[in-house]
């Protein structure tokens, strides 16, 4: 009986990296595809591999943490190691159907809440240590490109513009009997450079989530000593790497389309600010989650970069009433329309006719819509895991 036990949690731990490979895919190589510097195809295979890198170096750290320090290790029967993955990977897969990335580190630490309330064992400070950086970690991805994308963005793309392509980066020719690699048409050498500096930095996001989310689909195990530390994080990255190649397509699409408009450069800073932030709360041992940290650099960008037309002022005089900014200077949209700094970008407070449209660079609908499931899929684990070991599963 224990055995067929052990190869059910085995398997939900399997079911849960699927998952998870589905959602951290869409984060970490999200901007790279919605940029069209690399296929989806191309984006599983790459984040298999350094998803495994990340998991087998500062993933070990996040492992320890929610094997042993939420709860005691003694909790961790195969009964209960199985219910918290169970549960964490329906939560998973509601928001992968949905499209959207779900937060795989707070469903799994939702759901370990859960059991620790039910056993009486739950470590409150160590909870709530990891909240307060869950609180902290978005706030800063948001506000960090939020000023990116209104004071600094316009002025480096015109330092560093990179005009995309219509077709693809590279052509293949597999008539040969071997594949030959060429510049596709149209394709400048400083946009291939940008999209290798794009798929590069996006390697680095899929190392971040593999250090984060590598815990997730078996610290449970780890921690009920199953399997070993090395063996769970081989078994996460195989099924982190089929989530890669199957599921993940659509959170490929709402990260990299459906969020806001994501030029190359926009998409380098987005990986680079969100995948640092999870690579230093992962050395701390912080499962932190890099879906939402990614996403609110996209919206943060976004947001900035719609609101560069709105100086601070005009904001809080619009706050107070339209008519009597424009009874007290009736001439200040014309005298502001010329303004424009030395390198020809628009001053703060000034529409540029040739940018997009706020709509176009921030949707708020597609980013209500992450924020509601981010809140509903851990808060369905914790519920679901505290109610089937306080009256179902004794501990």
């Amino acid at each position: 009986m224990e055995s067929v036990l052990l190869l059910f949690a085995m398997g939900t731990a399997v079911f849960v990296g699927i998952n998870i490979g589905g959602s951290s895919t869409g984060v970490a190589f999200g901007p790279a595809v919605g940029s069209r510097s690399i296929s989806k195809l191309g984006a599983a295979a790459l984040m298999t591999v350094f998803a495994f890198a990340g998991g087998f170096t500062w993933g070990k750290n996040v492992i320890r943490t929610i094997s042993v320090k939420v709860v005691p290790q003694s909790v961790y029967t195969l009964e209960a190691a199985a219910g918290v993955l169970l549960f964490v990977g329906l939560a998973l897969l509601v928001s992968n159907l949905s499209g959207v990335p779900a937060s795989t580190s707070m469903t799994a630490v939702g759901a370990v809440a859960g059991l620790g309330v039910a056993s009486g064992t739950l470590r409150w400070d160590v909870l709530g240590r990891i909240v307060v950086w869950w609180l902290i970690a978005p706030i800063l991805a948001f506000w960090i490109c939020a000023v990116v994308g209104r004071y600094l963005y316009p002025h480096l793309a015109v330092r560093f513009p990179v005009d995309q392509s219509d077709g693809s980066l590279v052509d293949i020719d597999w008539s040969g009997s071997y594949p030959r690699v060429s510049i596709g048409d149209g394709t400048t050498t400083k946009e291939l450079l940008a999209s290798a500096l794009v798929i590069v930095v996006a390697c680095y996001m899929a190392f971040a989530a593999g250090a984060s989310n590598a815990a997730n689909a078996v610290a449970p195990l780890v921690g009920n000593e199953a399997i070993g530390m090395n063996a769970g994080v081989v078994l996460a990255s195989v099924a982190i790497g089929i989530g890669a190649f199957s599921i993940a397509r659509r959170t490929l699409d709402t990260v990299g389309n459906d969020l806001t408009d994501l030029p190359i450069l926009a998409a380098l800073i987005v990986e680079i600010v969100s995948a640092s932030l999870i690579t230093f709360l992962s050395q701390l041992g912080i499962p932190a989650s890099l879906a939402v940290s990614a996403t609110m650099c996209i919206v943060g960008l976004g947001w900035g970069r719609a609101t560069r037309s709105v100086t601070l002022a005009n904001a809080a005089v619009d706050a107070v009433g339209s008519d009597r900014r424009n009874r007290s200077n009736p001439s200040a949209s014309a005298s502001t329309a010329e303004a424009e700094t030395g390198d020809g970008v628009p001053e703060i407070g000034v529409q540029d006719p040739n940018t997009f449209s706020a709509r176009e660079l921030f949707d708020p609908s597609a980013t209500a819509r992450v924020v509601v499931l981010w809140m509903l899929t851990p808060s369905f684990a914790a519920v679901a895991a505290y109610l089937l070991f306080e009256f179902f599963v004794g501990l």
